[in-house]
């Protein structure tokens, strides 16, 4: 019993499951999809939820076999209501964490209530410069010589939750928007996955100061 005790292989962890937000295109969602498929990310989609019904993402996570729920403007009418389904939505499907990926609209209280410092925000700025919806636009007006992506958990605040991973993205002389705009969405396909990651590997805690930690790899 003993030495095969010793020689047993170690406990793995089950999947993380994960509920995704997204409005638009989904190409986050798809690098995060990618990850999890070559076994880089040991989680499971278990929704994709859109507030667009035409969202392209959509068709990416119906491709890949995860089911989806898809939001209207009517029912954001009521916004307390839409975030309550959104709650309950996710709730049903298993989700243990939930990761905003384009989604273009503020969580309220009802979902982060049922998730608490468990919501993740991808944000096209290096935060607290640039909040809000026009993140890669503002700063390219402001000339900046810099830039970047954040990854943050999501609180009541827009755009102010504890900051989990910032990678920088260099304005080049000569740039256009559009040039901008593509590798700012080149990092964010390379560093959302990763954090994905670290948290399915249970690296990554806040501490008394609302500061966040990631731990090493084990």
């Amino acid at each position: 019993m003993g030495d095969k005790a010793k020689n047993a292989a170690p406990a793995t962890r089950e999947p993380l499951k994960i509920g995704v937000l997204i409005s638009g295109s989904g190409t986050n969602l798809q690098a995060i999809i990618d990850e999890i498929a070559v076994g880089k990310v040991n989680a499971q989609i278990v929704l994709v939820l859109s507030s667009r019904p035409d969202a392209y993402g959509l068709q990416r996570a119906e491709a890949a076999g995860i089911p989806t729920v898809a939001f209207n403007r009517d029912i954001y009418a009521d916004v307390h209501a839409a975030n309550q389904r959104i709650a309950d939505e996710m709730k049903a499907a298993g989700a243990e964490y939930l990761f905003m990926a384009g989604y273009m609209r503020m969580v309220g209280a009802e979902v982060l209530d049922a998730y608490p410092d468990r919501v993740v925000n991808l944000h096209p700025a290096l935060l607290p410069s640039f909040v809000g919806a026009h993140a890669i636009q503002d700063a390219f007006d402001a000339g900046v010589k810099v830039t970047g992506i954040t990854v943050h958990f999501a609180n009541a605040e827009y755009d102010k939750g504890p900051i989990i991973a910032q990678k920088a993205v260099r304005v080049k002389e000569g740039d256009t928007l559009d040039a901008l705009e593509a590798r700012i969405h080149k990092a964010e396909h390379k560093l959302y996955p990763k954090v994905v990651r670290w948290i399915a590997d249970g690296r990554v805690s806040i501490d008394e100061n609302r500061h966040v930690v990631v731990s090493e790899k084990q």
